[in-house]
């Protein structure tokens, strides 16, 4: 017996929409991840603030964590502490990273208001791979900046080489400065 006449156009739909289930998929784990880093981020902040945690607690929660998930990646000590100043780059809560715990004990502290007001990442961070945030992170000093550049790579579907080069290309400092047409003339993929 025979393939019906319509088997491949068949085919074809079946495999678009498991590569669109796919996508969606990975985005919605993506998202949860970087909520879940986003809360870790909170939380040490707030407990730094209300109990002095130092570099100690830190590193062992993150040791701790990875030995109660074997296997797990993304919890080392040096990515524990990324979550912590991930969470801090997005809040208007003024913090020198590099600074010990010890001196900014008493002179800030977080109120329950302003860190309740803080639970989620702006949306358009949520919506990036935890390496294009880092990129983000560690490459720009002004939170409108990295949404600048978040919603850019959103939107073009940057990779995170493609955002580096942007950013120290300082895509941002040269926008709206030269008259393109870019946008009408070739789709984004193609005039990125």
């Amino acid at each position: 017996m025979g393939l019906p006449a319509d088997y491949n156009k068949l085919l074809e739909d079946l495999k678009s929409r498991v590569r669109a289930a796919q996508l969606k998929a990975t985005v919605a784990v993506n998202r949860e991840l970087i909520q879940l880093y986003w809360d870790i981020g909170r939380l040490i902040v707030e407990r730094q603030a209300r109990e002095g945690w130092g570099k100690n607690v830190v590193e062992r929660l993150a040791a701790d964590v990875q030995r109660a998930f074997p296997g797990i990646k993304g919890f080392s000590p040096l990515n524990v502490w990324r979550m912590r100043a991930f969470y801090l780059a997005y809040t208007s809560i003024p913090e020198d990273l590099s600074q010990p715990v010890t001196e900014l004990r008493g002179k800030r502290k977080l109120s329950q208001a302003v860190t309740d007001s803080l639970s989620v990442p702006p949306q358009l961070v949520a919506e990036l791979p935890w390496g294009h945030n880092l990129v983000l992170l560690f490459k720009l000093k002004e939170p409108s900046e990295r949404l600048w550049y978040a919603a850019k790579a959103v939107e073009h579907g940057w990779s995170r080489a493609v955002l580096t080069v942007q950013i120290e290309t300082d895509l941002y400092g040269r926008q709206g400065k030269a008259v393109t047409n870019f946008a009408v003339t070739l789709p984004s993929p193609q005039s990125d």
